[in-house]
């Protein structure tokens, strides 16, 4: 992205709009989502954000790349799991919420296993895709995907994640500034 910053970092009021942006993508495609379905832990904020704009239930999954020893897995497993609203599924338009598509195997993991319950449509959302190459390819069911932005491969520091809050949102704004000097508009005229 530039020199000074090797991490991207993320505000709560730049993930706000962020989603207001991504809800009225999502109300100008025509899709109408029954539900939500929320990938944690880093899909429940936005999940949460975007039922003030798309008031519909939020269930939520727990889905881990790391076991209790903090190792990368070679795939995602369920930690949590929707089983018991399968019924509630089927036939319903859902929209599944993550913060990130990086290599794609959460949200494809996630995917397959709500194609099992006969959805009548999902559509993706995530808040930065990472323009590289993806482990997996989403199944052809999957015809709507909302990206709020889509960013070089490179560490995204979520507030959520930060230890001194103030400090995180200051770095946000001195890479805003920065990149605003290089002449680069990557927010899309959102923030």
């Amino acid at each position: 992205m530039n020199d000074k910053f090797d991490k991207f970092y993320v505000s709560y009021n730049t993930i706000h709009k962020l989603v207001k942006s991504l809800a009225q993508r999502i109300e100008d495609s025509g899709f109408d989502p029954d539900v939500i379905v929320a990938i944690g832990s880093g899909g429940f904020i936005p999940a949460r954000i975007i039922k003030n704009f798309i008031n519909r239930p939020i269930f939520a999954v727990g889905i881990s790349y790391y076991g209790m020893d903090h190792k990368h897995r070679s795939h995602p497993t369920k930690i949590q799991w929707i089983d018991e609203v399968q019924e509630q599924l089927r036939g319903k338009n859902v929209l599944l919420i993550d913060e990130v598509d990086d290599t794609r195997a959460t949200l494809a993991y996630c995917v397959g296993e709500l194609l099992s319950y006969q959805p009548k449509e999902i559509a993706v959302l995530v808040l930065h895709n990472k323009l590289k190459k993806k482990d997996v390819e989403f199944p052809p069911e999957i015809k709507r995907y909302f990206p709020a932005l889509e960013i070089e491969d490179m560490w995204i520091k979520y507030p959520w994640d930060a230890d001194d809050i103030d400090e995180h949102t200051r770095l946000e704004a001195e890479m805003i500034k920065e990149l605003k000097k290089q002449g680069k508009e990557i927010f899309n005229g959102i923030i």
